[in-house]
């Protein structure tokens, strides 16, 4: 479910608590290294999103943020913003060519490109995947 701005801070905020959790403490994101991504550009949606973001022709951009039981994907371009929550047992990470990853929750999907270069967004996902495994269910035969 998408949630437009500023609603996403006053009326949803519960909502989106209950889905992902509450934003980490100070103390836990300075042990995490950080929470949140830098500005990533999208370069395919899903026709949902892509419905919602194409008014202007101005290139999209996402931000992504780690809770404490999933993350929140900010999209935007210059006239509307929208956040996407995605729980950890939702969340699909695919890397798909050399230079792009994609997101997904159910119908939603993001795809946004990472340069080799840029290194901290690849720690940052590697840091989402770690995040998704550690909040993972504890199955019989691992015990």
């Amino acid at each position: 479910m998408l949630f437009t701005y500023p609603s996403v801070q006053i009326t949803h905020r519960k909502k989106i608590e209950e889905l992902i959790g509450k934003p980490f403490t100070l103390k836990e994101r300075n042990a995490l290294g950080g929470t949140t991504s830098r500005l990533l550009r999208i370069t395919e949606v899903s026709i949902q999103i892509y419905n919602l973001l194409v008014v202007d022709q101005e290139p999209m951009y996402c931000q992504i943020a780690l809770r404490t039981k999933g993350i929140l994907v900010h999209l935007g371009s210059k006239a509307d913003k929208y956040a996407l929550p995605i729980p950890y047992y939702k969340l699909v990470v695919y890397k798909g060519r050399s230079e792009e990853y994609s997101i997904h929750k159910d119908t939603y999907f993001v795809k946004f490109e990472v340069l080799k270069d840029q290194v901290e967004v690849h720690q940052f996902l590697k840091k989402i995947t770690d995040q998704k495994s550690n909040q993972a269910f504890t199955y019989i035969d691992d015990l």
